[in-house]
């Protein structure tokens, strides 16, 4: 027997000995969910969170909740393309496979770097000649100036509008998820 045959068995299994529990306990602990007791921890935790978001981008960067906070007030102001350019250079010098950074170093510039292209981030002409030359031999850090730049534009300009804005000071006394649209 193969490996998927194995683990779609063990997943019949277990649907099957989840259908011996009575309907109505199964019923019951999906209508209950968490206990209100998890749901205020879970609320204060986020909120906490929040706040800490205020202190630096660095910090904001480095939670992916903060992240994912921070894409829903960018697109709300159309300008999500720097964040994106950040997180996609994260991931970038993540690879370690030369085949595989290569084709990412393309991708990042056809779709970040490019004069016209779909998300175009803010980089003078010096930084994008440069790092059209390195994608012949691309390496992880190729990509570190231009990152910078779009950071640093990131921290003195959308940054401080974003810990102004009522959708982080909502975040910060837990009004509104993630996942509702904003105005600014």
């Amino acid at each position: 027997m193969d490996i998927c045959c194995e683990m779609a068995s063990e997943d019949l299994d277990k649907t099957k000995r989840l259908l011996h529990i009575p309907w109505k306990s199964r019923l019951h602990n999906f209508i209950q969910g968490p206990s209100s007791h998890s749901k205020k921890k879970m609320h204060r935790q986020s909120v906490t969170e929040a706040k800490q978001w205020g202190q630096s981008l660095e910090k904001l960067l480095n939670h992916k909740c903060g992240q994912e906070a921070f894409r829903v007030f960018l697109k709300s102001e159309f300008c999500e393309e720097n964040l994106e350019f950040w997180l996609a250079c994260e991931e970038f010098k993540s690879i370690t496979s030369p085949e595989k950074l290569a084709c990412k170093a393309t991708s990042i510039y056809e779709e970040f770097i490019h004069s016209d292209s779909p998300m175009e981030v803010n980089v003078d002409y010096h930084t994008r000649d440069t790092i059209a030359q390195s994608l012949h031999k691309p390496t992880p850090s190729c990509f570190d100036g231009a990152q910078r730049k779009v950071c640093s534009l990131m921290e003195n300009d959308a940054y401080p509008r974003f810990i102004q804005s009522d959708y982080y000071k909502d975040l910060c006394v837990g009004g509104r998820g993630l996942g509702k649209h904003i105005r600014t």
